[in-house]
């Protein structure tokens, strides 16, 4: 069988939206491992378990400023009849010589700073006088400001037990237990616990690199004026956020002209940045579909020795609504995943969510690669919908009260509509209306 017939038999068949999928997701491998600084990981999903090296805290230390004294020296402090110990001196976060706490005495300590040996309870501030000989104190005085607190004595006002006000070494996590497991997505939170127990580097799947291009004569770049027949480029910006969130590296191609060798061209130079190339328009059945005219022809060039030699992309026509016409293959030495989209907003925007969210998702290694979706009340009529085709409709969903409202109508380039969604809901291929008040299956887009 030759190609060209092989390209017809595929254009003949008609796939559902799943059997598209499994087949993206059938030709993509997680990204393999590397090593990198903590901040450089954040988003990357971890591939190791990490185990605390040292207990969190290392060591007992004070969860408030105030003085290390001896429960036993504080137990009958009372306001009427206050305490006076004798301060032996300062004890700073970081300090390494501590001094010991011997009966009636108190070592004036700073929140984060080691308890000192003999000390068994923290009493703030706020339950004496700070030093001054006065009332009940609201802080301490700048150790520059008056040196002098730093001695002399404290009288205390309240009692405090054994272990009050105390953060106890291995309180947060002791040596030896899991701190993060493999599969983990490291975030603002797993990063500081990563740098609390003193890792500096972890073995991650890296973020995926997305190289977003829109291809037409008609586009022009936002802030530029329209001249005749032409549009703004909405959909290479409206893919590349779209992939940020996703959690990929998303590198924006300036929209490229309706001519083969411009886009061949610039598909071998992004080439080199990419784990995943997604492309916008130029994949339906028009005489300037200049993406299906360049992708399906790259069979050809296998010796030729371009960058892109050996891929095959095939183009495919779903049981779908909106997206129908869908390319997907694999390009270059390193058989890149290439998934060309459909050029209207909404088309390329409802493919996105589909097909190459998931597949970013598997780049990652995440094991779960799909949107949730649940069932809603449908609180308005859908009087038609095309048999034979899943729709995706946009809808406004309302968590609490478990309804969906359809958003806008169905054409394909409506993308205000788009922009006031949370939702899809799904029509499926056998249902051609829903009455108002029917139970209908949704994607969650938040």
């Amino acid at each position: 069988m030759n190609h060209a017939t092989g390209q017809t038999r595929h254009q003949d068949r008609v796939w559902s939206v799943a059997e598209h999928l499994d087949d993206v997701l059938a030709k993509i491998a997680p990204l393999d491992p590397i090593e990198l600084q903590i901040l450089e990981a954040q988003g990357c999903v971890l591939v190791e378990d990490i185990t605390v090296p040292v207990s969190l805290p290392p060591f007992d230390n004070s969860s408030m400023d105030g003085y290390a004294v001896r429960a036993a020296d504080v137990a009958g402090a009372t306001e009427e009849s206050p305490v006076a110990l004798t301060v032996i001196g300062d004890v700073a976060a970081g300090s390494g010589e501590l001094p010991e706490v011997g009966p009636g005495q108190a070592a004036r300590i700073m929140t984060g700073a080691p308890l000192p040996p003999g000390a068994e309870a923290v009493v703030p501030v706020e339950w004496t006088d700070g030093g001054t000989g006065g009332g009940p104190a609201a802080t301490m005085r700048a150790h520059s400001a008056a040196p002098e607190d730093a001695a002399g004595e404290v009288r205390v006002h309240r009692p405090a037990a054994a272990g009050a006000h105390i953060r106890a070494r291995g309180s947060d996590v002791a040596e030896g237990e899991p701190a993060l497991r493999a599969g983990t997505v490291l975030g603002p939170s797993q990063i500081g616990l990563l740098a609390a127990i003193g890792r500096g580097t972890v073995t991650v799947r890296p973020r995926p690199r997305v190289v977003v291009m829109s291809t037409g004569s008609e586009l022009v770049q936002p802030g530029e004026a329209l001249g005749p027949g032409q549009i703004h480029d909405s959909n290479s910006f409206q893919l590349t956020a779209a992939a940020r969130a996703a959690g990929a590296i998303p590198y924006r191609v300036g929209a490229v002209a309706d001519d083969a060798e411009t886009l061949r061209s610039t598909l071998e130079d992004q080439l080199i940045r990419a784990d995943l190339v997604v492309t916008s328009g130029g994949v339906s059945v028009g005489a300037y579909d200049v993406v299906k005219e360049t992708l399906t022809a790259l069979s050809a060039t296998e010796a030729d020795g371009s960058p892109l030699a050996g891929g095959t992309v095939e183009f495919r026509t779903l049981a779908m609504q909106p997206g129908k016409p869908q390319g997907f293959g694999l390009i270059g030495p390193d058989r890149t995943p290439l998934l060309a989209l459909p050029g209207n907003p909404v088309s390329s925007y409802v493919s996105f969510e589909l097909f190459v969210r998931p597949a970013i998702r598997a780049l990652r290694g995440l094991p779960e690669v799909h949107r949730p979706t649940t069932a809603a009340r449908c609180t308005e009529s859908i009087a038609s919908s095309p048999r034979g085709k899943r729709q995706f409709l946009r809808g406004s969903y309302d968590a609490e009260a478990g309804t969906v409202a359809p958003v806008g109508g169905a054409g394909s380039h409506l993308i205000k509509a788009m922009a006031h969604a949370n939702a899809l809901i799904v029509v499926p291929e056998e249902t051609t209306e829903v009455a108002a008040g029917a139970d209908v299956d949704i994607v969650l887009l938040g």
